[in-house]
């Protein structure tokens, strides 16, 4: 799938950096958009309709977190790749609990993030491709992958990008033992490789978002093996 032309807004405020990625991701035939601050990257953000959102976290007037809380609130789904020096476990899982896709850590290769960017695309326009009506359902979760909506108990759940395309794969396969390399292929791509604990982080925040309300658990662990979608009170972790 072709993702240049693709519209790409940067958000950075380190000078050299941005110019470093605005000129490798342009001659990669992406339209390029800079912010220098907070501030004008969310204003850039929630006025106009970018492909992708790259934002580093450390930013004056208004952090990258933030920009991205706000835009997941507008219920803007864009992708949004955070890109900063803050690397630490925590800090990568922080990211994510904000709404961010995807998380890379400088100082990092230009042709990882080139591969980040294009995987991000890809998801993000097999996410929005039309689609017949197909609605799953597993005990009281539904999921329609025409309106891209979830509800449990009739309350709707917002999603990320990835975490819907994570619970998708499980709702297409319950009962299954599913392997961690298996959901990688599926959810990222098969050759999307950003971390050996990057389902488990995944995992755990749509089981948070989907136990909210003391909902009982329905995706379970199996040690060595992966998880599997399944109505039991036990979870084998």
């Amino acid at each position: 799938m072709d993702t240049k032309n693709a519209k790409i807004l940067l958000v950075e405020d380190d000078a050299k950096v941005c110019s470093f990625i605005n000129k490798g991701l342009s001659e990669e035939g992406f339209e390029m958009s800079i912010a220098l601050n907070g501030k004008e990257g969310y204003q850039m953000a929630t006025s106009n309709n970018f492909d992708l959102l790259i934002l580093d976290i450390m930013l004056p007037e208004m952090n990258g977190m933030e920009i991205c809380k706000a835009v997941r609130e507008e219920n803007n789904q864009v992708p949004i790749l955070f890109l900063t020096a803050l690397g630490s476990s925590e800090n990568i899982a922080i990211g994510l609990d904000s709404g961010a896709d995807d998380y890379l850590a400088k100082p990092f290769k230009f042709i990882e993030l080139t591969a980040r960017v294009k995987s991000l695309l890809r998801r993000s326009k097999n996410f929005n491709a039309a689609t017949p009506d197909d609605s799953f359902r597993f005990a009281d979760i539904k999921l329609n992958d025409t309106s891209k909506t979830v509800t449990r108990n009739g309350k709707k759940i917002a999603l990320t990008t990835t975490e819907y395309k994570l619970l998708l794969a499980f709702l297409k396969a319950p009962g299954r033992v599913i392997s961690r390399t298996e959901l990688l292929e599926n959810v990222w791509g098969v050759n999307y490789d950003i971390g050996t604990n990057v389902v488990d982080v995944y995992v755990n925040y749509l089981r948070k978002k989907l136990e909210k309300d003391d909902n009982a658990r329905l995706i379970h662990t199996i040690i060595g093996m992966g998880y599997v979608l399944k109505e039991d009170d036990e979870d084998t972790e």
